[in-house]
């Protein structure tokens, strides 16, 4: 007998969908987006398909950032990246895979976020050189692609999940003088 797609607990009928029909996991997450069992607490989640001004976009990613929230993060800079002008989509997608590389150190996933760490920092870096803009949004984007490159080599030579809080990016970095 094949897999019907239930989970314990959560028959077939019962999937969880959004207004649309779209399949949408209900499932409670902890703060590194892992899902919960149904019925447990877990972290608020962000909002999906949130359009931001790109200033409100950074602050709020910092936010998570800071409170050890990079999954989040992540959506956030994914919502920028969705739907912003299409000349910034490339610096968004960047930015939600730095997020998401962090997700993964952070769960311990050495492999997966030093890659994803590297791809954000290469993105980041490229869309700087094409746009000619090092600064957007006040964003420090070679900073930013230092503490990743950073970031990465400390995880593959510690191996071992890191705080995700302590070692978030300041997105907006040092003042350029």
């Amino acid at each position: 007998m094949g897999s019907t797609g239930a989970s314990p607990g959560r028959p077939v009928e019962n999937r969880d969908r959004d207004n649309e029909g779209r399949a949408r996991n209900a499932r409670p997450r902890d703060g590194l987006g892992r899902p919960l069992p149904y019925g447990a607490d877990g972290v608020a989640r962000q909002p999906e398909g949130v359009v931001r001004a790109p200033e409100r976009t950074v602050t709020e990613a910092q936010a998570l950032l800071e409170a050890g929230k990079p999954f989040h993060a992540h959506e956030v800079f994914e919502d920028a990246w969705k739907s912003g002008p299409e000349t910034e989509r490339t610096l968004w997608r960047g930015l939600a895979q730095l997020a998401v590389g962090l997700t993964h150190a952070a769960r311990g996933n050495v492999t997966g976020g030093a890659r994803l760490l590297r791809r954000g920092a290469g993105a980041v870096e490229d869309w700087a050189a094409r746009s000619g803009e090092p600064r957007p949004y006040g964003m420090d984007l070679a900073g930013l692609a230092a503490w990743a490159r950073e970031l990465a080599q400390a995880v593959e030579l510690g191996g071992e999940p890191v705080d995700a809080g302590a070692r978030a990016p300041r997105l907006r970095g040092p003042a350029a003088s």
